[in-house]
């Protein structure tokens, strides 16, 4: 997959463990070099833990919800990862799989959805601005020359 180096916002979806944890969605992807990494927004402070592809990962944060960083190799596939919790009486590995929609890849900032065509609009209407001035004044000046 060959996306351009930049921020990127894609939805994300999560599925196993009790059905208590989830993830927020849209996630922030980083994309530098070819390489795509997913910053992954825990809804507990609790994880502090996760592997990915037999990597450890650690949260990149140390307020709030816990937050790690993740490489992402393929969108639209599920991606098994685990995840340690402390919630319980002691710290347990979770098996997960998180799933990046491939569809809703966008630029940072751009909302779900956004095709460009208000941009079109404006330029459609601009060029029909700039016409009928320009028409207005081939009118004008010939008006002029039949007197």
């Amino acid at each position: 997959m060959m996306i351009s180096d930049g921020n990127y916002l894609i939805d994300l979806t999560l599925e196993g463990g009790s059905g208590r944890a989830s993830v927020v969605s849209p996630a922030s992807l980083t994309v530098a070099g070819g390489e795509i990494t997913a910053s992954v927004e825990w809804s507990s402070a609790h994880y502090d833990l996760m592997i990915v592809d037999g990597a450890r990962y650690l949260p990149v944060n140390t307020d709030g919800n816990s937050v790690f960083e993740i490489p992402v190799a393929s969108f639209d596939e599920p991606l098994p990862v685990e995840a340690e919790t402390t919630a319980m009486s002691e710290p347990h590995l979770i098996a997960y799989e998180l799933v990046f929609d491939g569809d809703t890849l966008r630029p940072a900032g751009r909302p779900v959805g956004a095709t460009g065509i208000p941009s079109l609009v404006w330029l459609i209407a601009g060029g029909a601005v700039l016409l009928g001035v320009v028409c207005a004044a081939v009118l004008r000046r010939k008006g002029k020359a039949e007197k």
